[in-house]
């Protein structure tokens, strides 16, 4: 497709503004790995762990126990039987050198996106395991180097078959995301959470030569803005335009402001439908906290700049609800209603929402990205348009980001 010669002249802007040499970024020197915490599952009660070399496991005490070639660790109380004897910790940390490790939820360990790697269910993963009780579960924490973090990102969130400037995109992408939120997590138990609530990861799943390449060519480069790794949002589809985060997050960041986005067309949630029944949507307000009775009418109230629906009004028999759009989203479901951009109908018993585009569409458009990467536009460029204002550096050069400003988000 040809750009707009506004968008054109955008891209030419990007290219022009780089500024120091790409050759002398493209490889930053080797220094210390950076490792980064991932959330695989928030409250696990049974694990089972296998590898082909011993398993060793310490506590907070320093005590050590090394198992070959399985491990079964089950919460019971205060203690956490391994392999059927009780051992009383809050923390255990394992590893197997630099083997990986291959783990299995059961019981009322919650799975979410990212654990069904193969078809057994399995989760094969580098880096270090760590155990944290919470409650009455334990968070089941990965600690493991960037860069095999980012190789385990990107072949879950596109298609490693994609164009390789688009994988760089992603790699990159998601190496500042994770870095953003590295270098704001001090006081928390992990920096990110492996599933769409941060960015998807899938271990060593899907990893192939076509992914390596693309995060070893790109190793250690970041996008920043005034020398900090930016909040690099993305998601699936823009549909013409991506929206500005003060609509979406009420977070005023410069570089996160609405761009054209006409590259998305090829997208197979460019447009969409979504039927609802009234009685489901009624039961998913309650379970949310809302209180509704019989809803009578369901209309878009405010929009955002770039169309998207902002606020929504519901009246119902007991009065009126007002809700975000993205709440809406949430309450029936992000993959029954894709995106915000959508006009809402009544049909009967249905609430029929017709839409375009998926997810929140702040930042990078992936669909969009793809198109402009078979175009011939590299990556530094494709990440300078989504991310205006923004520059590539070397993730050991950045400083840490400063906490985002959060205000009322506008009515529309």
């Amino acid at each position: 497709m040809a750009l707009s010669p506004m968008i054109a002249a955008r891209f030419l802007a990007g290219a022009a503004g780089v500024g120091i040499c790409l050759g002398s970024i493209m490889m930053p020197e080797a220094g210390a790995a950076q490792s980064i915490r991932v959330l695989l599952a928030p409250d696990v009660q049974q694990l089972e762990v296998h590898t082909d070399q011993t398993i060793w496991v310490t506590d907070e005490h320093d005590e050590a126990w090394s198992y070959r070639p399985i491990l079964r660790i089950k919460v019971r109380g205060r203690a956490l039987i391994l392999n059927g004897k009780p051992v009383v910790s809050d923390q255990l940390t394992l590893r197997a050198g630099n083997h990986d490790l291959k783990l299995w939820l059961n019981g009322n360990g919650r799975r979410t996106e990212p654990h069904a790697s193969d078809d057994k269910g399995g989760l094969q993963i580098s880096g270090v395991i760590q155990l944290v009780r919470r409650g009455k579960g334990l968070l089941l924490v990965n600690h493991v180097d960037l860069e095999e973090y980012v190789k385990g990102v990107v072949p879950a969130e596109v298609n490693s078959a994609w164009y390789s400037e688009m994988l760089k995109v992603q790699a990159i992408a998601a190496r500042t995301y994770a870095l953003y939120q590295h270098m704001l997590s001090a006081t928390r138990d992990y920096d990110v959470v492996a599933s769409t609530q941060d960015q998807v990861y899938r271990g060593r799943h899907g990893i192939d030569e076509r992914v390596i390449q693309a995060v070893e060519s790109t190793r250690g480069l970041v996008v920043t803005h005034h020398g900090a790794p930016i909040y690099a949002a993305f998601s699936s589809t823009a549909a013409g335009i991506t929206e500005d985060a003060m609509n979406v997050w009420s977070k005023d960041l410069p570089y996160l402001k609405g761009v054209e986005c006409p590259f998305d067309l090829e997208s197979p949630f460019y447009q969409w439908k979504a039927s609802v029944k009234v009685g489901a949507l009624e039961k998913n307000l309650r379970q949310q906290g809302f209180s509704v009775g019989t809803i009578l009418a369901i209309t878009p109230l405010a929009y955002s700049r770039a169309g998207r629906v902002a606020t929504i009004r519901i009246v119902h028999s007991s009065g009126e609800l007002t809700l975000r759009g993205e709440d809406l989203r949430k309450t029936v479901g992000y993959t029954v209603v894709p995106s915000t951009q959508f006009t809402i109908e009544s049909v009967g018993q249905d609430v029929v929402f017709s839409g375009y585009g998926a997810g929140h569409a702040v930042g990078l458009c992936q669909w969009g990205a793809k198109e402009l990467a078979e175009l011939g536009y590299s990556f530094s460029s494709i990440l300078r348009y989504y991310y205006p204002g923004t520059e590539l550096q070397d993730a050991a050069l950045t400083q840490a980001p400063p906490v985002p400003q959060t205000h009322a988000a506008p009515p529309s």
